[in-house]
């Protein structure tokens, strides 16, 4: 045990380089290297986080599970993941990250290999939990790296890069194993197990990855904190020695803003809508609006396409335009995620304009949970202490997620209609189901988060 919990704890710090030219040159190569790695494999570790959603209507077409087996089995992944966001975010504060981020996504990626054999709800929903513990690996790992190598007054555009690996993870899942299973002459027309195992061996890919490039913190190189060398706010902050001690109290000072406790409800309300769209979007699309397997998760892949600007442009708005104000930000990307749902589920039944429509959602979305999500917490939070802030809002934000799955599976469930069609001697038993009420528990939470956002509205970072 001794030697396993070694190979995780950070690094110690190493005498201070004094050739000025050389620590430039450090900083520069191993900050591009972070911001291209947590990006990367961030990105390719979602799509085993996400693979179920893609087959859940081949599982219950299948009769594998019921819409109600399959939202508890979904939900148990959120609630693995934000209980592992949570612990794991307090650990990363300790931790390499590197060897933290790669050991979740190998773990991840064995989850979704098991996932692929299981047909039993218990054993499903046992190594979907997990799925969500490991997966809580990923994002403190990669907040304590751009707090590390990014300083404030740039964390918010380098925050919105990392932000579109969410779009580009969804995007690989919703559109690459959309292909692998949909239909010929859309899909390749593989078996429902292909969504299980090309994400897994994605994620095994990733954590060779991270594992080799990803670097530790700064002072574990030799080199000054990130803000002394930019001459930005946070010295203070990030000069301490990065003992126990001194983390353990900040982390304690993390649950004492009350701010924080804000961003982490509108962060949950949030998450709610997100993961509905993410969640049942897909099946919303085929059993009510008609479309097929492939065609449904086009659409989604359209607004998480989207969202890749829709990050980008939120952390340079927001660091440009607003001076690092992220609730004037918030207030313009939460119209635009809120508005056009109204369009999606109640607009025309026309396909443009439900592209259209899923296009700015997924805009406005991205941009407002990069800073619900776990900037604004970044900001307002100690930096030596940015896992234990992304695992706090996170703990709030999968909560939530995880009982919007269990919830709108229930819903659904319980409007099932059964409808037998007789040919001869031979039926066929057809069931539908009713959106309308999931539909209004989606947009209430995003009219909640709003709400909670907007109560920030005078919040400004600290150093």
């Amino acid at each position: 045990m001794k030697s396993l919990l070694k190979f995780f704890a950070a690094g110690t710090d190493q005498p201070r380089l004094t050739d000025t030219a050389l620590i430039d040159e450090q900083f520069r190569y191993y900050r591009r290297n972070v911001i291209v790695v947590i990006i990367l494999c961030y990105g390719l570790g979602y799509v085993c986080r996400l693979a179920l959603n893609v087959v859940k209507k081949p599982l219950m077409d299948a009769g594998i599970f019921t819409p109600e087996e399959v939202g508890l089995i979904g939900s148990m992944l959120l609630y693995g993941y934000a209980l592992g966001k949570f612990s794991n975010g307090l650990l990363s504060d300790y931790s390499n990250v590197k060897r933290f981020f790669a050991a979740g996504l190998f773990l991840s990626a064995m989850m979704n290999f098991g996932m692929s054999f299981s047909s039993l709800v218990w054993l499903s929903a046992t190594l979907w939990i997990l799925n969500g513990w490991f997966q809580g690996f990923g994002a403190p790992s990669c907040a304590v790296a751009l707090a590390s190598w990014y300083s404030n007054r740039e964390r918010g555009r380098y925050y919105g890069l990392w932000s579109t690996a969410h779009a580009i993870g969804e995007g690989l899942t919703y559109l690459g194993i959309a292909l692998l299973i949909a239909l010929p002459p859309k899909g390749l027309g593989l078996s429902w197990q292909f969504g299980f195992w090309v994400p897994a061996t994605i994620c095994v890919l990733a954590a060779v990855i991270v594992y080799v490039y990803l670097p530790d913190r700064p002072r574990t190189l030799g080199l000054p904190s990130v803000a002394e060398w930019r001459n930005d706010g946070g010295e203070k902050a990030m000069a301490a020695a990065h003992d126990a001690a001194s983390i353990l109290k900040d982390q304690l000072k993390v649950i004492a803003i009350p701010s924080m406790w804000v961003i982490a409800l509108a962060s949950s309300s949030m998450y709610i809508t997100r993961y509905a769209v993410n969640s049942w979007g897909n099946v919303y699309l085929q059993e009510i609006r008609g479309f097929d397997l492939f065609d449904a998760n086009f659409f989604i892949f359209l607004n998480t396409a989207a969202g890749i600007l829709g990050c980008v442009a939120y952390g340079y708005l927001s660091d440009k335009l607003f001076n690092a104000r992220r609730p004037p930000a918030n207030l313009l990307f939460g119209l635009m995620e809120l508005l056009p749902l109204f369009v999606i589920f109640y607009g025309p039944a026309n396909a443009t304009v439900l592209a259209i429509a899923l296009v700015v959602y997924g805009f406005g979305l991205s941009g407002i949970l990069a800073s619900l999500g776990g900037l604004f917490a970044l900001d307002i939070a100690p930096k030596k202490v940015a896992g234990a802030a992304m695992g706090f809002i996170g703990i709030f934000s999968y909560l939530g997620a995880g009982m919007q799955d269990y919830v709108s599976g229930k819903l659904i469930y319980d409007s099932e209609m059964q409808v037998v069609f007789s040919t001869g001697d031979a039926s066929q038993t057809v069931f539908f189901y009713d959106y309308s009420v999931p539909i209004m528990f989606w947009i209430g939470a995003s009219v909640v988060s709003m709400i909670l956002a907007g109560s920030l509205w005078k919040v400004r970072a600290s150093d």
